[in-house]
């Protein structure tokens, strides 16, 4: 039997202790900060690996994936939702990562080969010691004997496969060749020649572990900014994000010259400081290479808004912004009261000087970022009192120079966090001047 036979021999987990190992790993990879902090991720990768065990690889196809883990219907369209190729693109990154930062030690992996959505089990086997020539640990892969071409060659999306290579390159024993003894250590002195050849296997080790640290942690690659830090999980979570803007309609008697569109409104229309709050939002998306698909509140159901990072454009005349911000510390608070209001200190508010006409009034903002109980994912709220404070809320979450004004204010990182600040906006004829923070709430 040659030494690769040995090595790498395919084995799929057949008795309970074996797949009790697996189901082990599974749960330390999903309790990792690379998944805890996401629904679908975990979700996929629980399925797969669960039904893999139970010796059903052939289930794992993009169709019952969609319907069994996303909740999709049985005719929905794979071609225009692509929920289970980004999401397992994304699994196959994190377990990438998981591996690289905190399961470096671990002695069973999980993969997901590209082109599949039938995981891949490593497990890194005993030593082994072969007349004292070989004493390196080895990777060996289990995979699945049944696993169909069909069910390898259906996603669409693949990549190479980095993990894999990095692990039996780094795991796989050196050649079992000769290597001359020093004179000084004597041809007749065997554990001479193997401490020898331990020191050897190591300084490999070492070197290819440097530079992979090296390669991970390249200094040339430049520290997130704090526009990338408050914006990272929102874009982080989905290829398409959801910018659902309020609509209004005329009404000269009301103060701001405008009312809330409601669903009965055929033609609700935005502002120009709203469609300028849209523009900036949508560049910056557009530049961090999502795609934005613009909604409008008045005829947007609660559906919609679920499976998708969200942003929320406008305050009163956003229905949405006003029913998802009820669960947060800074809300705006009903009308005809139009104010931002602290709910742990309900003397303190925000509101506009309804003495000065409303082109003459600062304006008030308020900017949210945060993972909402009821859509299930990522929402950032920029919403003025007026059409000016959603104007100056867009311009300061897309600026690099405003956002690192806010990480200031913090002083640390936004990470994962929940994040609410209140701005005041300089109104002068109408027009929006520049936003200063006022206060700030981090969960």
């Amino acid at each position: 039997m040659s030494r690769s036979s040995e090595i790498r021999g395919a084995w799929h987990p057949q008795t309970r202790q074996d797949r009790d190992a697996v189901l082990c790993e599974l749960q330390e990879v999903l309790t990792s900060p690379h998944f805890c902090n996401s629904k679908r991720y975990p979700a996929l990768l629980k399925y797969i690996v669960e039904n893999t065990l139970a010796g059903k690889s052939d289930l794992l196809k993009e169709r019952t994936l969609g319907v069994e883990v996303f909740d999709r219907p049985a005719t929905y369209d794979t071609n225009n939702d692509t929920v289970v190729r980004y999401t397992a693109g994304e699994v196959r990154k994190r377990l990438l990562l998981y591996y690289l930062e905190q399961g470096q030690d671990s002695a069973i992996r999980i993969s997901l080969p590209s082109g599949s959505y039938v995981p891949e089990f490593l497990r890194e086997p005993a030593k082994q010691n072969d007349n004292g020539d070989d004493t390196a640990l080895s990777s060996t892969r289990f995979s699945n004997p049944d696993k169909s071409t069909e069910t390898r060659g259906e996603e669409l999306d693949a990549e190479p496969d980095a993990a894999l290579t990095l692990a039996d390159r780094n795991s796989t024993s050196p050649p079992a060749t000769e290597i001359n003894p020093s004179p000084l250590l004597g041809k007749d002195k065997p554990p001479a020649r193997r401490l020898l050849w331990l020191a050897v296997a190591a300084l490999v080790t070492l070197a290819v572990l440097t530079g992979l640290n090296l390669k991970w942690r390249d200094p040339k690659v430049p520290p997130l900014t704090a526009l990338d830090d408050f914006w990272g999980p929102v874009l982080h979570d989905q290829r398409t994000v959801l910018i659902c803007s309020g609509g209004v309609v005329f009404q000269e008697n009301n103060y701001s010259g405008v009312v809330t569109a409601d669903k009965n409104n055929q033609y609700p229309f935005v502002s120009m400081q709203s469609a300028a709050a849209i523009a900036q939002v949508s560049g910056l998306l557009e530049r961090s290479g999502a795609t934005a698909q613009l909604l409008s509140s008045p005829s947007t159901p609660l559906n919609d808004l679920r499976e998708h990072s969200v942003i929320l454009l406008g305050g009163y005349n956003n229905r949405w912004s006003m029913r998802l911000l009820q669960s947060q510390r800074l809300q705006f608070t009903p009308e005809p009261v139009e104010s931002i209001a602290d709910q742990m200190q309900p003397a303190v508010h925000w509101s506009r000087d309804r003495s000065l006409p409303y082109s003459s009034a600062d304006d008030y903002a308020l900017i949210a970022r945060y993972r909402d109980p009821t859509t299930g994912g990522w929402v950032v709220v920029l919403a003025g009192l007026g059409r000016n404070g959603t104007e100056a809320a867009a311009l300061f979450a897309t600026s690099p120079r405003y956002m690192q004004l806010l990480r200031d204010r913090l002083g640390k990182g936004f990470s994962n966090q929940n994040i609410e600040a209140v701005l005041r906006v300089d109104v002068i004829d109408g027009k929006t001047g520049a936003p200063s923070i006022l206060a700030v709430n981090v969960q």
